[in-house]
């Protein structure tokens, strides 16, 4: 199918509107200069676009600087419905409830409300646009006789109720204390009704396609207890239990005729998807599929189950129905080499939203028209970065033979002894995947060669993930330098010239590279990394549930505040074998990894005499969400490396 370049500007200028300013036509196949810092730095211009559930309408969301615009167009004119200014607030999604509606997840970071018991954290708040009146409604979960917070802790679902579209959200009530509750939002009024409450924190519901409570997951942490109960005539009925400290069973969604729903559970650390029957309570055999998807493709009125993605080194998308699996492998034959991810969709299927990443068209959005079988390219993501670097996978022994996957972004001057940064995801459970990196393009447009190792215990698998328990510090940090030395053995890079930069997680392991494994790297940048584990463990304990820290116990190879093992991997006991810069970054509201970690590192290598920076990023969070300081970040990260380790 022909792609042409006017198709492409005349699907662009159709998202010029007077209120979001001037966007301009582009051709993503013509190569261009390496981008500047700033192209990288500032946040995407184009981001969240979404198409409405007839298919008629698409709204985005365009940034320029701090200033998000929410905007509304109907497809294939020039002229907008409508646009909204977000605001200060951190825009964190953007989806349709009808075809008058769309909701947007936003946040801030502030002390908890009153009468709330806990830390700085982020706070999730859902507001409304609707088109037709050209308004902004925040939620508010305001009943009757009920003291409710206007805050939500996770995202939300739309069933069909009465012929009126009902979203479904969890918040909060306080009661003695503050427990979580469902609550429902029926249009067009916006009716908020409270659905049910809980006494446990940690509680799932999930709806049925009628708005009815189908079942519910509650885990007390303190017996350390999961339960699975299903309502049904008003009673509760317990159909599931056992105790778990880290690895409950997950609310997966429904059947493909809403019979049953799926729930996943985790049986000797290996996923296992099991149906329950719902007419009489009884749990069908494990299934054969579908215990290998990392995302689930769901029906949004129904919450049926109807794909499922895996997406570290491809992006294969399983669609159950032949026909929805006709139309995907339609847009990968429109799309070929490239990475293709569906966005958004109409309800019919009929009209993709897609983000396309690859040597063609570089990092764009994309209409796909079933009926026509034709694409359209709508807009670059980072309106300057119109030739992205080179990414590929590839995989490396590690010292114990373990393969390790990881992904290598080449500078447009590629050849052989090239400079090298090292680039450790965070998580640590997490995988860096072949989607678009803003980070690893931007060094590689600096001149360096950028290895994203997926090091044990990241989430390729359930195996893979449980060879990194006990390893943080240990194996999961040579896995990284294993890369460096096949990179050398293979030519591609100067052993010589190699540093490492991470975040969270991956910032600690550029503090464990120039402490713990002293001897590897030219300089090391740790952006919102942690160096105190003891200190972090006694933060998290007094301001996290228990679970958390079960979480970081299980990587980390320990079992209390005293463990001798805790000072054997963590970087500020080791600060003496520190020998080249080390830069730290941190955010001052981020609730992950608090800011005093950065801020111990730093007294305790400037008491030792080692070279040492700490960049404070002012108003940020652990995410980097704010273009200010996500650009700020990015400058210091590339001044530092050029100083330290020049790309020429």
């Amino acid at each position: 199918m022909e792609r042409t370049k006017r198709n492409r500007q005349r699907a662009w200028r159709a998202l010029v509107v007077a209120v979001a300013g001037s966007l301009v036509g582009c051709d993503p196949a013509v190569a261009a200069d390496a981008a500047p810092i700033a192209a990288f730095g500032h946040l995407p211009s184009l981001e969240d676009v979404a198409i409405s559930p007839d298919g008629t309408k698409l709204a985005f969301v365009n940034t320029s600087g701090e200033k998000r615009k929410l905007v509304v167009i109907p497809l294939g004119k020039t002229e907008s419905i409508g646009a909204v200014l977000i605001g200060s607030t951190k825009l964190r999604d953007v989806a349709w409830v009808d075809d008058d509606n769309i909701l947007a997840t936003v946040s801030s970071t502030s002390p908890p409300p009153f009468g709330f018991i806990g830390a700085t954290r982020e706070w999730y708040q859902l507001v409304n646009f609707n088109i037709s009146k050209l308004r902004l409604y925040p939620l508010t979960f305001k009943v009757d006789r009920v003291d409710t917070f206007n805050v939500v802790t996770g995202g939300w679902t739309m069933r069909t109720v009465s012929g009126h579209p009902t979203v479904y959200t969890q918040g909060y009530c306080v009661r003695e204390g503050t427990v979580p509750c469902l609550f429902s939002v029926a249009y067009p009024e916006r009716y908020v009704r409270l659905v049910d409450e809980a006494k446990e924190l940690d509680t799932d519901w999930l709806m049925d396609e009628s708005g009815n409570i189908a079942a519910q997951s509650t885990y007390h942490d303190d017996k350390k207890l999961w339960e699975i109960k299903i309502r049904k005539d008003r009673h509760w009925t317990v159909v599931a239990s056992g105790t778990a400290a880290i690895d409950t069973p997950d609310l997966v969604g429904f059947n493909a005729d809403s019979s049953g729903i799926i729930v996943r559970f985790v049986v000797n650390g290996d996923p296992q998807w099991r149906p329950l029957n719902l007419s009489d309570n009884t749990w069908g055999p494990a299934l054969a599929s579908g215990a290998s998807f990392s995302r689930t493709i769901e029906d949004r009125q129904t919450g049926r189950i109807i794909g499922g993605i895996r997406d570290i080194d491809s992006s294969e998308y399983i669609f159950f129905d032949n026909e929805l699996q006709a139309h995907w492998n339609a847009v990968l034959r429109t799309f070929p080499n490239e990475r293709v991810e569906l966005e958004s969709h109409s309800d019919d299927f009929s009209r993709l939203i897609l983000k396309i990443f690859g040597p063609k068209d570089g990092y764009v959005y994309a209409l796909y028209d079933w009926y026509r079988h034709h694409a359209t390219i709508l807009g670059r993501v980072y309106d300057e970065v119109t030739a992205p670097a080179e990414m590929k996978a590839i995989s490396y022994p590690a010292a114990d033979g373990l393969t390790i996957p990881a992904f290598l972004t080449l500078p447009a001057a590629s050849g052989k002894d090239l400079p090298l940064i090292v680039l450790p995801h965070g998580g640590p459970a997490s995988a860096d995947t072949l989607d678009f990196d803003w980070w690893s393009q931007a060094l590689a447009a600096q001149g360096y060669a950028v290895l994203q190792p997926n090091f044990r215990g990241s989430t390729l698998d359930s195996k893979f993930m449980q060879a990194g328990f006990g390893e943080w510090g240990r194996k999961m940090q040579s896995d990284l330098s294993d890369g460096v030395r096949y990179l050398t053995r293979q030519g591609v890079i100067d052993p010589k010239r190699v540093c490492i930069v991470g975040a969270s997680y991956g910032g600690y392991a550029a503090l464990a590279g120039v402490t713990i494994e002293s001897g590897v790297y030219r300089c090391a940048v740790s952006v919102a990394g942690l160096s105190d584990l003891r200190r972090f463990r006694k933060w998290t304990i007094a301001n996290q549930m228990g679970s958390a820290q079960r979480y970081w116990d299980r990587f980390m190879g320990t079992a209390d505040q005293n463990d001798p093992a805790l000072l054997a991997i963590s970087p500020i006991e080791h600060v003496a074998a520190v020998t080249v810069p080390v830069l730290l970054i941190h955010g001052r509201d981020d609730t992950v990894v608090p800011f005093e970690q950065s801020e111990v590192m730093r007294s305790a290598l400037q008491r030792a005499g080692k070279s040492v920076t700490l960049v404070t990023m002012k108003h940020e969070d652990h995410w980097l969400s704010r273009s200010e300081t996500r650009l700020q970040m990015l400058q210091a990260t590339v001044d530092f490396l050029k100083a330290n380790n020049p790309p020429n």
